[in-house]
């Protein structure tokens, strides 16, 4: 199973989102530091879940980390977010 396939399974474990869209973003960080070859290193993540409502930026942001803890730990790099309760327009 592929990371990204996996970072999907667990955010939608972790928050059962209304959407969520993970994009692979690691081929712009080619030949940066933390951004070894074959990818899967960097993605861009935009979710929206009622488990946000009422939640600061900073909280959601480190509930996503938490819940990616093992990929982290694997290899993952970093994640651009994005990440909103429904209530909130985009």
């Amino acid at each position: 199973m592929s990371r990204q396939s996996r970072i999907v399974e667990t955010l939608t474990q972790a928050f059962a989102p209304q959407r969520l869209e993970v994009e692979d973003d690691s081929a712009r960080h080619a030949g940066h530091a933390g951004a070894p070859q074959g990818g899967e290193t960097h993605f861009n993540v935009r979710m929206a879940a009622a488990a946000f409502e009422g939640m600061s930026r900073l909280a959601r942001s480190r509930a996503v980390h938490e819940a990616l803890a093992e990929e982290f730990s694997g290899g993952l790099h970093a994640l651009s977010l994005t990440l909103r309760a429904p209530s909130e327009r985009a």
